[in-house]
């Protein structure tokens, strides 16, 4: 309806064009699933540098494979992720299989201030018992800090101060102990310890029981991967650690089935994001086919397995360890995304930070693995270790390739935020003609992007709406219907030259 005029001028008016652009949607989110030193558990915490990771989940824990994965993630060109925490203490002591070493807290000579923590490095320390003594310097501030074992001196730390410096207890302990560590509250002014002694238990470590529903856990809760189901923003699945509590012996191998089952349920049901499996170590080709095909079975276009694990550097174990490589995997196609585009298949790509490969696969194994889905990871001289495959798990030729997966959920996603703008408005030829139209011009970039298969816009996509597809009938129910057909690229996985003897000046025309 028009505005009331009631005294005569020049009036300004802003209207709406009636239609609004889609912008395009992220493609490069990972969310990670699994062990971590600390942080919260079961809650998704946004990171986007490894910096903020041992922030919030701690550092690299030996055996364990998440703090690998992330590393993985963003060394390889990962943008943001999503990291879930699950398994948590449990009573005997253990954090997700990792012993919980205990902490004594020294007694502050100010009540109203707090004290240090101290905890043992390892859980082979036994026996520890820490004394604070005065300093051989004489300093109102200064203290003497001794480590003994079986009740003999071990290390000393003399002349330490709880203030900031290059004499601060933490700082002295944390570059020279190798028995022990030391925590300070942070924010808060630490009080002198007193004079005493305080032992240090160290329980024999004992692997925790993580069932497998405590990886899947349920959306209602936000626990587990169930909880990412709440993030719209995830675009990749992860969940390294499954296979380190298989090693450990604490999940079957019907477990970490039932498992990888669920990340596939959740993609399906999201229909915006991909599972990327690992499989289980130790793996040679034959039993990798096996567990492709007569193990696990999936049949789904919203997940991809790869599979040899690699070896990259862990600084906490000062050794090269093998890893599953979901993690490295995430990261390349975060880094495909960015340099190519979704519509880019992410192979022929080097893994960054890969040492070697569990086990080098020849081309007549890769033969036999390609054709079941399997994407191999292979070492070629001279040009580093790359991904040799781009495969769904699907059995439908049309969902074969990840790209041609990714893309699609890429324009469905685009579409579907940029248009709700339509809810509510007259169904009309107006409404059909703007819907038409902001769907056409998206789809007109991401052909020039180089993702549609066509000279022309017409040979790449098509959009449908009129009252052919909103007859009366479907009017009446508040139903508009868009039709768009769209033609993806697919990857040259196969490139044959054909070569033949050519006998001189034959057929040749000058």
């Amino acid at each position: 309806m028009a505005s009331s005029y009631l005294a005569p001028g020049v009036y300004m008016e802003e209207v709406s064009s009636g239609s609004r652009p889609i912008e395009a949607v992220g493609t490069a989110v990972a969310a990670f699933v699994g062990f971590a030193e600390r942080g919260p558990l079961h809650e998704p915490v946004m990171v986007t540098n490894w910096t903020q990771f041992k922030q919030n989940f701690g550092d690299f824990v030996e055996g364990y494979y998440l703090a690998h994965s992330v590393y993985g993630y963003f060394q390889n060109g990962g943008g943001t992720a999503y990291v879930v925490r699950v398994g948590g203490e449990s009573q005997n002591g253990s954090v997700n299989g990792q012993v919980a070493l205990p902490a004594a807290e020294l007694p502050a000579a100010g009540a109203d201030r707090p004290g240090l923590t101290i905890s043992a490095r390892s859980a082979e320390t036994a026996d520890l018992a820490v004394e604070v003594a005065s300093a051989s310097e004489d300093g109102d501030d200064t203290f003497k800090l001794v480590v003994k074992q079986h009740g003999q001196p071990v290390e000393t730390f003399d002349n330490v101060t709880t203030k900031r410096g290059p004499n601060n207890v933490a700082t002295v302990v944390r570059q020279q102990s190798k028995l022990i560590t030391v925590e300070e509250t942070k924010g808060k002014a630490l009080a002198l310890p007193k004079a005493g002694e305080v032992a240090l238990g160290s329980p024999a470590p004992a692997p925790v029981k993580v069932e497998a529903n405590a990886y899947v856990g349920n959306s209602a809760d936000r626990t587990g991967f169930g909880g990412l189901e709440a993030i719209d923003e995830v675009t990749m699945l992860c969940v390294p650690d499954l296979m380190a509590a298989y090693q450990r012996g604490t999940l079957s191998a019907e477990d970490v089935k039932a498992v990888q089952l669920a990340m596939i349920a959740h993609c399906e049901l999201m229909a915006d994001r991909v599972a990327i499996l690992d499989t289980p170590p130790g793996l040679n080709a034959q039993d990798v086919k096996d567990w492709r095909q007569d193990v696990t079975g999936y049949d789904s276009k919203y997940a991809a397995m790869y599979w040899p694990w690699i070896k990259v550097a862990d600084p906490v174990a000062g050794k090269q360890v093998f890893i599953p490589p979901s993690g490295h995997m995430a990261g390349i196609w975060a880094r495909n995304d960015t340099s190519r585009g979704v519509h880019k298949a992410p192979a022929n790509e080097v893994v960054r930070g890969a040492v070697t490969l569990e086990l080098n696969i020849t081309k007549g194994e890769h033969d036999v693995l390609n054709p079941i889905a399997v994407n191999c990871i292979r070492s070629f001289r001279g040009q580093g270790i790359r991904v040799w495959g781009a495969r769904t798990l699907s059995s439908d030729p049309e969902w074969r390739y990840l790209n041609v997966r990714r893309l699609f959920n890429y324009v469905e996603k685009s579409i579907l935020q940029g248009t709700n703008w339509v809810v509510f408005e007259p169904n009309d030829p107006k409404l059909w003609d703007s819907v038409k139209r902001t769907v056409t011009m998206f789809l007109r970039r991401v052909w020039r992007d180089g993702a549609l298969f066509g000279q022309q816009p017409a040979q790449a996509f098509f959009v449908k709406c009129d009252e052919e597809n909103n007859p009366a009938e479907n009017r009446d129910a508040g139903i508009l219907t868009v039709e768009i057909g769209i033609a993806p690229v697919k990857p040259a996985e196969f490139v044959v030259f054909r070569i033949s003897q050519f006998a001189e000046g034959a057929g040749l025309e000058e």
